[in-house]
């Protein structure tokens, strides 16, 4: 198969929307497809970009055998409003044209989180008369509006309409989860159009491992207690409930305890003011990571924390750095309510909080503490259930099985609409 990929945010990016392309791409190519992904120039999240590129016009290279087109596009920091849709506009224009250019496809998919990007999949795929596969992986625009980030109800109801049209342009859908399965039925999507297929995790770079303690030097950690996040410090991501916890422990007298925060992003800056401002010296801010240093960072935490603000939409989603940690053999701490919560409850993988609630929070990274064979109980009976259901290769496969079905599917149909 040759297949055409648009995505906005791709490797050396490491959130998680590039991580989960690079990784399915990858395997692809391994299994002998070939995929040309069009993406920008990276620079998520601050606005800058990386050393090595630039904002081209058009620039080539080829990752791991993934033929990667970076085209132009505005650049906007992971934050706002006005400047962040010209970026994703931007890009939705510059993939379009580079749609056209590129080797004829056998199929297009186009992922989100935003749907301009899926859009410019849509045009693309039109144009080059191929099927088109949408990956949903967010709720644009539902995720932005629970955040905040968009009060406009007029431009807000342009994106819903937008969004059922570029549904029902698509030939199927793929999502990660049963949450956002249901989510898109409620919007009346045909649920013989959708495939499941969930979040994986790379075995071959998340496995459980002795503490690295060099990085726990370079972190200014000694012998406490960690609790870590890794990933965006976003609007959505609700951290200023770390603060408020850090507070809680000082007053306790916990200095045992200390939280990690790595990665970068909206809000970022302002929480690490805040915790200079209040002398909350049990906060590391380390800010953003390679990917590659990842596992390392998690090897010398005893906990992850799993947070999302407390909003309905957010019941849907199911994090990636659940199954990372659950990898790495580390108890979660879960603050995100819905299917999230069900699969560390399902997995006994950790413990479930309300989001945004200090006290919980509190109470469980205390529990954790204080409770080692807790804690090995946890992490392990997370790391046998991640490994049994969510392998990385085992879902790259069935998402490849998905793709020839799609074109099989299509082609059959035009052959007999050709017969009639």
């Amino acid at each position: 198969m040759r297949i055409l990929f648009f995505t906005h945010y791709f490797p050396p990016e490491a959130n998680a929307p590039a991580n989960r392309v690079y990784e399915l791409c990858k395997r692809w190519v391994k299994n002998g497809d070939e995929v040309h992904v069009i993406t920008g120039v990276p620079n998520v999240p601050t606005g800058r970009i990386y050393e090595g590129y630039k904002n081209r016009l058009v620039q080539t290279e080829i990752m791991d055998g993934i033929q990667t087109t970076r085209i132009w596009t505005y650049i906007a920091a992971n934050k706002g409003t006005i400047r962040r849709i010209f970026n994703y506009i931007s890009y939705m224009f510059s993939a379009s044209v580079a749609g056209l250019f590129a080797q004829k496809p056998d199929i297009v998919i186009a992922t989100s989180p935003q749907f301009f990007c899926g859009w410019a999949g849509v045009f693309t795929s039109r144009a080059r008369r191929v099927p088109f596969i949408l990956e949903v992986r967010d709720l644009w625009p539902d995720s932005i509006s629970a955040v905040g980030a968009l009060r406009n109800g007029f431009l807000l109801r342009i994106l819903q309409w937008l969004e059922g049209k570029m549904y029902s342009a698509a030939q199927k859908i793929v999502t990660v989860g049963e949450g956002y399965e249901e989510e898109l039925i409620r919007k009346e999507v045909q649920a013989a159009k959708i495939s499941v297929l969930p979040n994986g995790v790379d075995r071959e770079m998340f496995y459980p491992r002795y503490a690295e303690e060099k990085i726990r030097e370079e972190c200014g950690l000694n012998h406490e207690f960690v609790c870590s996040y890794v990933g965006t410090i976003g609007m959505a991501s609700g951290l200023e409930v770390v603060l408020r916890t850090a507070k809680l422990l000082k007053d306790k007298r916990r200095d045992d305890i200390k939280f990690l925060l790595v990665g970068a992003g909206a809000i970022a800056d302002e929480l690490q003011q805040e915790a200079r401002r209040q002398n909350l010296d049990n906060i590391v801010f380390l800010g953003r990571r390679d990917r590659r240093l990842i596992p390392g960072l998690l090897s010398v935490s005893d906990a992850c924390l799993i947070h999302l603000k407390k909003a309905r939409i957010f019941e849907t989603v199911l994090p990636s750095k659940i199954f990372e940690a659950a990898a790495m053999a580390k108890p979660i701490i879960c603050g995100v309510q819905g299917h999230a919560a069900d699969l560390v409850r399902r997995s006994n993988a950790g413990i479930c909080i309300e989001p945004e609630n200090a006290e919980q929070l509190c109470s469980a990274v205390v529990a954790l503490a204080e409770d080692s064979a807790l804690c090995h109980t946890l992490g392990q009976a997370g790391h046998e259930y991640v490994m049994q259901h969510h392998d990385r290769d085992v879902i790259a496969k069935d998402y490849q099985d998905v793709i020839m079905r799609t074109c099989k599917r299509i082609h059959a149909h035009q052959e007999r609409t050709v017969r009639v």
